[in-house]
């Protein structure tokens, strides 16, 4: 049984490539930024994107659909921000409501970062909770970690997912489907770190880059290049034997000495996220690389999706 769903805010395509993986058909993908939808029309050209605010779109059209699930953006709540919250003008979640409420999907799944479930944020969660509850839909706010879906990254996401009865009656968070244990960083990359023929990138995979990778982080517009972030944060990626002040744009070669600090290449970073190999992010290093540290992992979209396909295909 094939599903519909309208994504908003899609960016690199991490959640429309797990959602269709799920089940679900695009009816629209909404995107912004003009490098996202260049990476979504080249490697999806049969997905319909609205290059456009979600704030000049109207709903209506897409009454009846199924799911309607995207990734507002995340500064208002993120710990790297100032955490304005409600204040914030990006914050978009009141837009995602009023689309709801024209639309009136079966299912809403809505993803942001954790930091939106500190208790400073609690009343904002409540209010959105009030706001579904108002529009039929039972909901539930949980974070989920990457890793629980096979994703060789931290990555925790708060994660929205609201339905309608009867289907929500059949929902459930089933951990018991999808928990898996992830590979480590270097050996979900050792093939990417040796194409270009460093001799010590099984030594690097093996005796060094040996757990899981931090959270990946792509900045925005406005603040961060092309980098693994913060100090604190390329501090981590250091001692997981990573360079995180830059991102390379190959793998390094013979010459490269036994304890050399290997930086990431946009397609490190893609792999780390749970994209396909072949997945093509466009623009120049610093657009694609923020494409790819701003995305939400396929193969936790993959798994919520087929959650609640289960529950609105009973």
């Amino acid at each position: 049984m094939t599903l519909s769903s309208v994504e908003l805010c899609a960016g690199a395509g991490g959640q429309a490539i797990g959602l269709e993986a799920a089940g679900f058909w695009h009816e629209a993908l909404v995107e912004i930024d003009p490098d996202c939808c260049t990476t979504l029309r080249t490697n999806s050209p049969e997905w319909k994107i609205i290059e456009d605010d979600i704030r000049n779109v109207d709903g209506r059209q897409f009454a009846g659909i199924d799911l309607l699930a995207g990734g507002v953006p995340c500064q208002p709540f993120s710990v790297g921000g100032k955490q304005l919250g409600l204040e914030d003008g990006r914050n978009l979640f009141p837009q995602a409501l009023r689309l709801a409420t024209e639309i009136r999907p079966r299912a809403i799944m809505l993803e942001n970062v954790a930091g939106l479930a500190q208790a400073r944020f609690r009343p904002y969660r409540l209010m959105v909770l009030e706001y579904l509850d108002a529009l039929g839909y039972t909901c539930w706010w949980q974070v989920e970690q990457s890793s629980w879906h096979g994703v060789p990254q931290l990555r925790p996401r708060m994660v929205l997912i609201g339905l309608k009865e009867p289907w929500a009656s059949r929902f459930r968070w089933d951990y018991s489907v999808y928990q898996q244990t992830p590979t480590s960083a270097g050996m979900a990359l050792l093939d990417l770190m040796g194409a270009n023929g460093w001799p010590h990138a099984g030594e690097w995979a093996t005796d060094r880059c040996t757990s899981i990778a931090p959270t990946l982080v792509g900045g925005s517009k406005k603040h961060g290049g092309p980098d693994l972030g913060p100090t604190r944060a390329r501090e981590a990626w250091r001692r997981l034997g990573v360079n995180g002040s830059s991102i390379a744009e190959t793998a390094p070669g013979p010459e490269a000495p036994h304890d050399h600090l290997p930086r990431l290449t946009v397609s490190m970073g893609g792999r780390l996220q749970g994209f396909p190999d072949d997945w093509v992010f466009t623009g120049r290093k610093t657009a694609a690389w923020r494409q790819v540290g701003n995305a939400f992992p396929p193969p936790v979209a993959r798994d919520l999706g087929l959650a609640i396909g289960r529950a609105l295909s009973s």
